[in-house]
């Protein structure tokens, strides 16, 4: 290798580097350092074709940066034209694009698709996986799975280097075939279709079944049928459920009878899906006549619960239990169907008798929806985003501080260990120690214990939710702050002009609306927190979070506003376009799948629009009304 200093005009960028063929890049970082220091580390670069010219491998910001020195300064006299450079030999492309790689991997944002293409190159010019893990510093595994990125569509790959499809998303989508893939652009590509993501998304590759092959008791090496595996060579999963139970039986059955080689008395085969309740047992030895039961879960995983009688049959023997001597058992006084006589009549006229005591009835329920029963189950809602801005966003949000300070105050109240995350589920006392612990507490307290409870397991993105909001009308201005992350996720330029304009005003908008989303997003940025000497928009609702909420265009899409068209025909008020009278249907119907997909980006079509203002929206919001006008506009609507 051989250094010299080359004139500027006589270097380009090689096709092999990593970054070549994409926009300027950002040199707001070495800029400052390259005026008034030149440039001090050696750009890498080869010979292209003539003894005078070479072309860049690695070092290409540098390059720009120098570049953009020499046409600030206009500097006729030559000085800053020549750079350092460090020149290869010739001919080596495997080598020149792993110098590229090498020096963009420290950078942060070398995405995973573009080492693809460097590593795809590596491998076209004769590099083995194992080799390249080796000169990067990876396993050979990580190499591997940067690969498996190009069994993916070049759509795929391009709308994940985005940030459009999350890393989850990603590996599922490596399990699906061609056509699988091409169906599943075509409904993102449909803004009135919905596309599974994460767990979804497998399910739907799977049709449904997701029994994962951890989950086998048998060989896998013998398995006749097929096996999905993302080809990040981390999970796989049995395409056909039944060859899979078949397989399965067949080991359960080879157990089974070793079992009993062993001397167990029986091996009991449970229902696919039915549980074993370890409170109906008790322990009994082999000795004994204990059993062996079998469990099976609809995921396919088995458990062998060894050394269990039912407690009937361990009742039966000498002592009254499983493994005591003594006397022989006592004859019950009432027989089983007697028994259940008597629990049946009770039942009846207990919950009579409840009818007349509401406040004794209402801690009850409370006490169920905490504990639950056989009868009663409660979840609370995950909050799961699958983004951990829009996550951290969400946590640290004046709502989610002022509910979850109100949660301390009520695990307080009920003796509940301070550290658990939910009321429900957040203690094992039970649904009946807890209905007497809740008995003698004042109605304000078990109140104040119920909202919190039914907010724990409000589902998000439901209809429940708008109908609450549109029953309550809480306060948004006070409860959400818009932040850097929403603006982060909007990808329509129509809406974020609409949005300059409300934190901006008209004229700030008009003078940039031809500017590319990344400008516009980091004026609304701007605006929000007062920097780079933009006046703060105090106080600001994106219409989407005003109640009730509206769109930026006419195009549709946004969920809230869809499901609350259906809430306000439900209370018996117009919304501004002519509610049918199956509005709430279909708000109903759609909000399932918004739920279940948890989307982390408002769906909308990009718009390269140059109009400031926004179309027609939901509630008939002027484009250029903002914050608490807005608010005020769509409660005059509202009434």
């Amino acid at each position: 290798m051989q250094l010299a200093h080359i004139d500027i005009s006589k270097l380009s960028v090689s096709p092999v580097n990593m970054r070549s063929g994409k926009k300027p890049p950002d040199l707001a970082d070495i800029l400052p350092s390259v005026r008034a220091r030149g440039i001090l580390v050696p750009l890498l670069v080869r010979q292209n074709g003539s003894p005078e010219t070479f072309e860049i491998v690695a070092g290409r910001r540098r390059y720009f940066a120098a570049k953009a020195v020499v046409e600030e300064t206009s500097n006729e006299a030559g000085e800053g034209r020549v750079i350092p450079c460090a020149i290869m030999e010739a001919g080596d492309d495997a080598a020149a694009l792993e110098a590229s790689l090498l020096e963009n991997v420290a950078r942060l944002d070398a995405h995973e698709v573009e080492q693809w293409a460097t590593f795809t190159g590596l491998v076209k010019a004769g590099r083995s996986a194992e080799e390249i893990a080796l000169v990067f510093g990876l396993t050979d595994r990580q190499v591997r799975q940067v690969l498996a990125l190009g069994n993916l569509l070049p759509k795929i790959r391009e709308l994940y280097r985005k940030e459009e499809i999350d890393p989850a998303s990603i590996r599922y989508l490596t399990m699906a075939t061609k056509a699988q893939q091409r169906e599943w652009l075509a409904m993102v590509a449909d803004p009135d279709c919905y596309a599974p993501g994460g767990v979804q998304l497998k399910n739907w590759l799977l049709g449904g079944q997701s029994i994962a092959t951890g989950a086998a008791l048998f060989d896998l090496q013998t398995y006749k049928g097929e096996i999905v595996a993302d080809l990040f060579g981390e999970d796989g999963y049995f395409a056909d459920a039944n060859a899979f139970w078949e397989a399965q039986n067949a080991e359960i059955e080879a157990r089974r009878a070793a079992y009993l080689e062993a001397g167990w008395a029986e091996v009991m085969l449970l229902d696919v899906g039915d549980y074993f309740n370890s409170w109906e047992h008790e322990k009994a030895p082999k000795r004994k006549g204990g059993k062996v039961f079998v469990q099976r879960s609809q995921r396919g995983e088995v458990i062998f619960h060894e050394g269990y009688l039912p407690r009937k049959e361990a009742r039966r023997l000498p002592g009254g239990g499983a493994g005591g001597e003594g006397e022989k058992p006592v004859r019950p006084e009432v027989t089983g169907p007697l028994q259940t006589y008597i629990d049946l009549h009770r039942h009846a006229a207990v919950r009579a008798a409840l009818l007349d005591h509401k406040d004794a009835a209402f801690r009850l329920l409370v006490a169920h929806a905490i504990s639950g029963s056989h009868l009663f189950s409660v979840r609370p809602e995950p909050q799961r985003a699958g983004n951990e801005v829009v996550q951290e966003s969400v946590e640290t949000s004046a709502a989610e501080t002022l509910f979850d300070a109100r949660r301390r105050e009520v695990l307080a109240l009920l003796g509940f260990d301070a550290d658990a995350p939910t009321i429900i589920g957040g203690d094992d006392q039970g649904t009946t120690t807890l209905f007497a612990r809740l008995l003698p507490l004042a109605d304000d307290d078990v109140l104040a214990i119920a909202a919190v409870v039914m907010g724990e397991a409000l589902e998000a993105g439901s209809v429940v939710v708008e109908a609450v909001a549109h029953h309550i009308r809480p306060d948004m201005a006070v409860l959400y702050r818009p932040d850097a992350a929403l603006v982060e996720l909007v990808r329509d330029k129509e809406v974020l002009c609409a949005m300059l304009a409300e934190v901006g005003g008209e004229a700030i908008a008009r003078a940039n609306q031809n500017e590319k989303a990344k400008t516009l997003k980091g004026l609304i940025v701007d605006h929000l927190e007062g920097a780079n000497g933009r006046t703060k928009a105090e106080v600001w609702l994106p219409r989407w979070m005003a109640i009730p909420p509206a769109a930026y265009t006419g195009r549709g899409g946004v969920g809230a506003v869809r499901r609350h068209t259906g809430v306000a025909a439900l209370f018996g008020e117009e919304a501004d376009d002519c509610v049918s009278a199956d509005a709430f249907a279909s708000a109903e119907e759609a909000d399932g799948d918004v739920a279940d997909g948890r989307a982390d980006e408002p769906v909308a079509a990009t718009g390269d629009g140059d109009d400031v203002a926004a179309g027609a929206d939901d509630i008939g919001i002027a484009p250029d009304k903002a914050g608490p006008e807005a608010m005020a506009e769509a409660d005059r609507v509202a009434a």
